[in-house]
């Protein structure tokens, strides 16, 4: 039988790299050197532009396949504001809801063992930092953190670099974060082109 420490050992590594993540992210927010002209990034989407048709309706179809315990109401509210921040923040709206379901399977109530909250799993320290205000429990606000948090990621690192800091931060330690996050994107346009 194992040892009580040993059981727990898993737990204690998830703290520490969701206390590495908030750090880190806080570090980057505050400490980023001005852009000059020579690294300036252009205004093109972080990701490459999503289909005409991923639209609130059809990210709402995706969510009624993914957590059919959403009301109606619930999925139009989550899917319109993955549309409007995919597009604040210049990502693709089916990677924002392959993320979310990553995160949380669709529940915006969820929480995680380590306090991350909401549909993207935003920890609670990131709120201020950010410059963010109000509950960012709320759908909107939770999906604009975390749509701010991986554009940024993605901008300074690179598109794969860049979803795996979503989850590791800056001491990516493995890839099955991205698998995950490809498997649940390529899901997102299945359902999208057999709706």
């Amino acid at each position: 039988m194992p040892k009580q420490h040993e059981r727990h050992a898993p737990l204690a590594r998830l703290h520490v790299a969701c206390a590495a993540l908030v750090g880190w992210t806080l570090l980057s927010l505050t400490s980023a050197p001005p852009q000059d002209a020579t690294d300036t990034v252009p205004a093109t989407p972080a990701v490459s532009a999503a289909p005409a048709t991923t639209d609130h309706d059809a990210i709402s179809r995706v969510l009624s396949r993914v957590n059919g315990q959403l009301s109606e109401s619930e999925r139009i509210r989550i899917a319109r504001a993955v549309v409007r921040y995919s597009a604040k923040y210049e990502l693709d709206p089916e990677l924002v809801t392959a993320v979310l379901m990553v995160e949380s399977r669709g529940l915006p109530s969820a929480r995680s063992p380590k306090g991350a909250m909401g549909l993207m799993q935003v920890m609670p320290a990131m709120l201020e930092p950010l410059g963010m205000a109000g509950n960012f429990t709320t759908v909107e606000s939770n999906i604009e953190a975390g749509c701010l948090i991986l554009a940024d990621n993605i901008r300074r690192m690179g598109e794969a670099d860049g979803i795996l800091a979503y989850f590791w931060g800056p001491n990516i330690r493995g890839d099955a974060y991205l698998l995950r996050v490809r498997a649940a994107q390529a899901e997102v346009r299945r359902i999208l082109r057999s709706s």
